[in-house]
């Protein structure tokens, strides 16, 4: 099973399954707090998770990344967790320093 790890939630394990965003992954299979102001629709940038490794193991851009990343507000080595699927592989990311949340733990 595809998986997922936040570096910088002290290298917390999360199993995508298929057809599951990564989002869905984090708060429903792990309980995970993060921050995702549109609810998960795809309407703003919070939710995204920056990409350290394994971008080449995510489905393509959904219309809503692209459409951030020729605004500039989604860099290449983001995604948005609302948005993209895990289909294969594993991917390493951590939560940038704009999305964290005051009463979560981050690691280095």
């Amino acid at each position: 099973m595809p998986k997922l790890t936040v570096q910088n939630l002290s290298g917390l394990e999360v199993k995508v399954a298929e057809g599951q965003t990564l989002l869905e992954a984090l708060l429903q299979g792990q309980g995970t707090d993060w921050m995702h102001a549109c609810g998960g629709k795809g309407r703003c940038t919070t939710c995204r998770i920056v990409v350290l490794q394994g971008m080449e193991h995510t489905a393509p851009l959904t219309a809503a990344e692209l459409r951030y990343r020729e605004k500039g507000r989604l860099q290449d080595n983001e995604r948005l967790t609302c948005q993209c699927t895990l289909p294969s592989g594993e991917v390493t990311g951590k939560v940038p320093e704009q999305t964290k949340l005051p009463h979560m733990s981050y690691s280095s």
